[in-house]
């Protein structure tokens, strides 16, 4: 899919111009003709500016469907407060110093490892 050619159906879909879209967003109609035609590539604010001028979900720039798409189950992040061991300090060094031997070994070996690790965590 080239996003030019979908801002250019919805846009066509909302029967706007490319004049309609300047005065919602602020953008030049040669601008936008350059987007259409595959030319230039826009940021994601100028997207921003065109979804919200077309009416639409941003989402719907880049997605087909009536309803957006399901949202991947993400691992959440850690508040301010939280830290992950060996994000900073000794722990940091500590998980450098093991990176840097695990890449020495064998494959078979690193699953071995493996293994073993999830079963000290199962206890």
């Amino acid at each position: 899919m080239v996003i030019g050619d979908r801002i250019r159906a919805l846009r066509e879909a909302k029967s706007l111009s490319q004049g309609d879209i300047e005065k919602r967003s602020g953008l030049l109609r040669s601008y936008l003709s350059r987007v259409e035609h595959g030319h230039t590539v826009p940021s994601v604010e100028t997207l921003e500016k065109l979804a919200h001028a077309i009416g639409v979900p941003l989402y719907q720039l880049f997605y087909e469907g009536d309803e957006p798409p399901e949202v991947p189950d993400l691992p959440k992040r850690l508040s301010a407060g939280e830290r992950q061991w060996g994000s900073s300090g000794k722990d940091a060094s500590t998980l450098a110093t093991f990176r840097r031997l695990l890449s020495r070994l064998e494959e078979s070996d690193r699953r071995l490892l493996l293994q073993i690790a999830h079963k000290m965590a199962k206890r």
